[in-house]
């Protein structure tokens, strides 16, 4: 038996309404700001949430010198036409130059990596 359950995955970030408008325009759902607590439900199977951290350092992928601490993978059927989508929204690009493997690295507005990978 599990002692719990997953309840969300929350993102430390300097704009968290900001950073949740990038994520709603990727996963879709609805924005939700709790006076700084700001969650985005109903667009993703685990809900994200999103709080400021002051002097917010965001991870470096890849980094020699210290983890990336964590990072999401999204599942998409077309790889380049999702890639087009994120970097309209915003996103940067880590790792995406072997177009034959089935994953593509990018980053968020706030610096977190996440992978764009191929499925259905």
């Amino acid at each position: 038996m599990a002692v719990a359950a997953l309840g969300a995955v929350v993102l430390d970030c300097p704009d968290p309404v900001a950073l949740a408008g990038f994520y709603a325009g990727l996963l879709g759902g609805k924005i939700e700001d709790h006076e700084g607590w700001v969650e985005l439900t109903g667009g993703a199977a685990v809900p994200l949430a999103f709080q400021a951290a002051p002097g917010f350092v965001p991870p470096r992928w890849p980094g020699p010198d210290g983890s990336q601490q964590f990072h999401l993978d999204l599942t998409v059927p077309d790889l380049d036409a999702a890639e087009r989508e994120v970097l309209a929204l915003g996103a940067a690009v880590l790792d995406a130059e072997d177009r034959e493997r089935s994953f593509r690295v990018y980053a968020d507005p706030a610096g977190h990596p996440f992978c764009l990978c191929a499925g259905q």
